[in-house]
């Protein structure tokens, strides 16, 4: 018997290199670069809070006692304005109007109030909203409330009406003035 061995063909192609371990010195870098950017967009969030939270809330001090009686004799308490409907003027600015011919519009307002004193006279801790009432849209009147609070800062969520002409003139008058929490 003719004993002869049998030798596989040769690919066509050679095989794929081996693959290299990356430098595990890049992928420090890489991991190390972003710890730093997390860690920096934390303290930012971390700062912004703190400096919002020092906004809203007065510094406590511990006064003597002493203190305490002798201020309160020599300097009276802060006295602030009184805030009722007849302290402001109220207007409507339209920050959107798409009309449909005789059909009428839609619009979206926002109230533009003017305090009609000094705001130095309003408490600044202290909240006050404000009712006012819109004319003009279809259904009838859209009452809707403002919160004033840090003596000037005017908090309030735009008002969609649909007149029912082009025409139609919108009009606002404040109808109440609350001290929030009373």
């Amino acid at each position: 018997m003719n004993d002869t061995t049998h030798t596989p063909p040769m690919p066509s192609a050679s095989p794929p290199p081996p693959l290299r371990p990356k430098n595990s010195r890049t992928n420090l870098v890489i991991i190390g670069s972003a710890v730093a950017v997390i860690a920096a967009v934390v303290a930012t969030g971390v700062v912004v809070v703190q400096a919002t939270d020092n906004d809203s809330k007065p510094a406590a001090v511990e006064t003597p006692a002493e203190e305490v009686t002798n201020a309160a004799s020599d300097d009276p308490a802060p006295r602030y304005a009184g805030i009722t409907v007849n302290s402001f003027t109220i207007k409507l600015r339209t920050t959107k109007r798409q009309c449909f011919g005789s059909a009428g519009c839609n619009m979206t307002l926002e109230p533009s109030l003017t305090y009609l004193g000094d705001s130095a006279s309003i408490n600044p801790h202290a909240v006050y909203e404000i009712t006012y009432e819109i004319h003009g849209d279809e259904s009838g009147p859209v009452i809707e409330t403002a919160e004033l609070s840090r003596q000037t800062r005017l908090n309030y969520t735009p008002s969609s009406i649909s007149t029912a002409s082009a025409g139609t003139r919108v009009s606002v008058e404040i109808t109440d003035v609350a001290l929030q929490g009373e």
